[in-house]
């Protein structure tokens, strides 16, 4: 009788979707039903684009991910968000951040009367680590353009440099 082979760990890991949107529901004000059956995996290490017409949910597909649809009075009615494995329905956006996950919201979620470093700060707002400071720093590497302006206003500089805010701070968030 042959033993049966037991795949490598990496193998089993690689087969596990890092996130995975099974099967939701959403529905908005408790009576307006947005999305219906929708599912989605994102491999470890892979990027995924959500594609759709004006419309077809992908707001809603991001907020139900990251926790958002709490503040339009939207909710996950069935079906299920999983992270690393672990549900991410009914947990607070600020915890769905510290693991990992957020929302890219685009220019109008820079705050042009603050500075560069001041919207950096305010995307670590939900960490706790004494390493924010060291992860600026870290932020201005990626981003060198960045540190040449870090005492300007976000409000008069060109879209590419905003998105460079936003992406800066989106990723510091992290934590």
């Amino acid at each position: 009788m042959e033993e049966a082979t037991q795949p490598p760990a990496a193998a089993i890991a690689a087969a596990r979707p890092v996130l995975e949107v099974n099967n939701i529901e959403v529905v908005y004000s408790e009576v307006i039903l947005v999305l219906r059956g929708l599912s989605l995996s994102v491999p470890k290490g892979s990027i995924v684009a959500l594609l759709g017409a004006n419309g077809a949910g992908k707001s809603t597909t991001l907020k139900a991910m990251s926790g958002l649809l709490k503040t339009e009075e939207g909710q996950v009615t069935r079906g299920g968000v999983r992270f690393d494995g672990e549900r991410l329905n009914g947990i607070d956006p600020h915890r769905i951040v510290r693991k990992g996950i957020f929302q890219f919201m685009g220019e109008r979620r820079i705050i042009s009367d603050m500075t560069c470093v001041e919207n950096l700060r305010l995307g670590a707002y939900t960490r706790s680590d004494p390493e924010v400071c060291r992860d600026i720093d870290m932020v201005f590497e990626y981003f060198p353009r960045l540190r040449e302006r870090t005492g300007l206003r976000a409000n008069f500089r060109a879209r590419s440099s905003r998105c460079l805010r936003l992406a800066a701070r989106s990723w510091h968030g992290r934590g």
